[in-house]
């Protein structure tokens, strides 16, 4: 299977119609059916490494000021147990809960929509432990890569450039800052030529990283997908562009 990382933005855009989710559709159409998905969403970001383990997960509307329209919406994929245990035996020693109370947040449903709308396929959440440094989450997705030969699709969901300090709030549309071009920019050539480890080392990447990249929970996903791509793999960049100027929408596919 291949490996994907999508740039989810906002929440809106599962119940809209845009470049950036007609691009998520082209996506899931190009693509072999998964067995199942394992999503590694910026959102499930907590002390300790989890991953969910129920028969059906919950749809979980985690944001707030929204319209009453998105609450409405669900998500009822299934779950898959002998995946989560399958995630805790190749993530050991790491200690891995087997987690029977989160569910699917919109970082892993409102992407998914769009990519798999009939919702048949089974899905997985793993959390992004907040207390570990960027070069353990690499480590994990290094570890997670026996998954794409046995069907299932592995999907980090973040966003590579995320300042919501910055944003352009308001219907306006914002050319985006040229710290965050600059930052993508980087990025893209660092995948393009296989140099992972200042992509992991991002803060040594100077202020156009650390402006882009405030805080690590939409960043961290990228990592585990890297850490997935098999060597001299070639990389895509399915959807681009940007939103509110500060919001990188970049899709990175690898396989």
């Amino acid at each position: 299977m291949p490996v994907l990382f999508f740039g989810h933005g906002n929440p809106m855009n599962a119940i809209q119609t845009n470049a950036w989710t007609a691009a998520w559709s082209a996506v899931g159409a190009s693509m072999p059916r998964p067995r199942a998905i394992l999503s590694v969403p910026a959102h499930w970001y907590q002390p300790g490494t989890a991953v969910t383990a129920m028969a059906a997960p919950r749809t979980i509307h985690d944001f707030g000021g929204f319209p009453r329209e998105l609450y409405r919406v669900g998500y009822p994929a299934p779950g898959d147990p002998a995946l989560a245990r399958r995630v805790r035996s190749l993530l050991a020693p790491t200690p891995v809960e087997l987690d029977g109370h989160w569910g699917l947040d919109h970082g892993t449903w409102s992407v998914l929509l769009h990519v798999f709308p009939k919702a048949d396929v089974p899905v997985v959440q793993l959390s992004i432990d907040e207390t570990q440094a960027p070069a353990f989450h690499h480590d994990l997705g290094r570890r997670l890569a026996p998954l794409r030969d046995e069907g299932v699709l592995v999907v980090g969901s973040g966003n590579l450039v995320h300042n919501l300090h910055a944003y352009g709030w308001g219907r306006r549309s914002m050319a985006p800052y040229d710290w965050a071009s600059r930052f993508e920019d980087a990025a893209r050539e660092l995948m393009r030529t296989g140099e992972h480890a200042p992509l992991v080392a991002y803060e040594s990447l100077g202020p156009d990283a650390l402006l882009s990249v405030p805080t690590p929970d939409h960043y961290l996903p990228l990592l585990y997908v890297l850490g997935l791509r098999a060597p001299d793999e070639p990389v895509a960049f399915p959807v681009e562009g940007f939103d509110g100027g500060s919001i990188s929408m970049l899709s990175v596919r690898f396989g």
